[in-house]
C-alpha cells in the first residue's frame, strides 16, 4: 500500500497534477508513511524523472515549473511533519538572483531540483541586495550560496559577493556556485566561485559535490 501511494505521488509530480498533490500527501501521512519517506521516495523520485525528461528535451520550462509547483504543494503538507534532523546531513543552500536582475525562472527551476534532491533551500527571490545574502548565509549557517544572473551589468555583484564572503571569513566554510545566461565557467574561476552550473540538472550534481568537500 505504502509503495503504491509513493509511486502515485511521484507520478503526480511528473505529470504536474497540482490538485492531487495535497490530498495524496495527506493520504500518505494518514497511511503512516514518514515525512522523510514521502519526500525522498515519492516527491524526489518524481522530480528526478522530471529532470531526466528536461535533460532529454522531452520536457520544457512550463512542464518543469508545473511539476515544481506540484511538488511544493505536497511539501506544504509534509514539511511541517518532518522531524528536526530527520532529513539527515542534507545541505543548507541560500539561493537568489543578484541585485539588479529580476529574471528568476532559471533560479526557480534550480530551486525545485535542489529541493527535490532533499536539500534545505532558503530562497531570497530576485534583485536581492548583496548584504542580504551575507546576512542570510550567516543566520542559516548555510553550506552553499547559489546566485544567478542573465545580465552582464550584474556580474559585478557576483564578484563583490565573493569579496564580502572572504572579508567575513566565510569563504571555505561556505561554498559558492553561480549560473545564468551571462555567466561561464571561466568567469566563475576568475571571481573565485567554487563552481558554475550550465543548467538545473548540473546544479544538483554540483551541489552534491560541494557538500562532500
Amino acid at each position: 500500500m505504502s509503495e503504491q501511494i509513493l509511486e502515485k505521488l511521484a507520478e503526480v509530480v511528473v505529470k504536474g497534477k497540482i490538485k492531487e498533490a495535497k490530498p495524496l500527501a495527506e493520504q500518505a501521512l494518514g497511511a503512516g508513511i514518514t515525512a522523510q519517506t514521502i519526500i525522498f521516495d515519492g516527491l524526489s523520485k518524481g522530480m528526478e524523472v522530471v529532470g531526466q525528461k528536461y535533460e532529454k528535451k522531452e520536457y520544457y520550462l512550463p512542464q518543469v515549473l508545473l511539476s515544481a509547483q506540484t511538488m511544493y504543494a505536497a511539501l506544504d503538507i509534509v514539511l511541517p511533519k518532518l522531524k528536526v534532523g530527520e532529513a539527515g546531513a542534507s545541505g543548507r543552500i541560500v539561493i537568489g538572483v543578484v541585485e539588479g536582475d529580476v529574471h528568476d525562472i532559471g533560479k526557480n527551476i534550480v530551486k525545485a531540483m535542489l529541493t527535490g534532491a532533499g536539500l534545505q533551500i532558503f530562497d531570497m527571490g530576485r534583485d536581492v541586495p548583496l548584504k542580504k545574502y551575507i546576512e542570510k548565509v550567516e543566520a542559516e549557517k548555510a553550506n552553499i550560496l547559489a546566485t544567478s544572473t542573465l545580465m552582464t551589468p550584474t556580474l559585478a555583484g557576483m564578484r563583490e559577493l565573493e569579496k564580502m564572503l572572504a572579508e567575513k571569513n566565510l569563504k571555505g566554510p561556505v561554498k559558492t556556485m553561480i549560473g545564468g545566461g551571462a555567466t561561464s565557467k571561466e568567469f566563475a574561476a576568475q571571481i573565485g566561485a567554487d563552481a558554475w552550473g550550465y543548467d538545473a540538472i548540473e546544479a544538483v550534481k554540483i551541489a552534491a559535490n560541494l557538500l562532500k568537500k
